[in-house]
């Protein structure tokens, strides 16, 4: 499903416990809120407000 992100709540370099909000991206006028897999440290953020994301898109990593 596409969407566009409206929030970022990280940034490269956070460290992110699992579970943690990385972004809240809104589809179909509704709010998603997309959240860590895992703990680590986030690098390669590509998000940024405004944004369109495909499905499957890669919007950081998270190790």
């Amino acid at each position: 499903m596409q969407g566009t992100i409206v929030k970022i709540a990280v940034s490269d370099g956070d460290t992110v416990a699992e579970g943690d909000l990385v972004v809240v991206m809104e589809a179909m006028k509704m709010e998603q809120p997309l959240h860590a897999h895992r703990a680590g440290v986030v690098s390669g953020l590509s998000a940024e407000v405004g944004g369109v994301l495909s499905a499957g898109a890669v919007i950081c990593v998270i190790s």
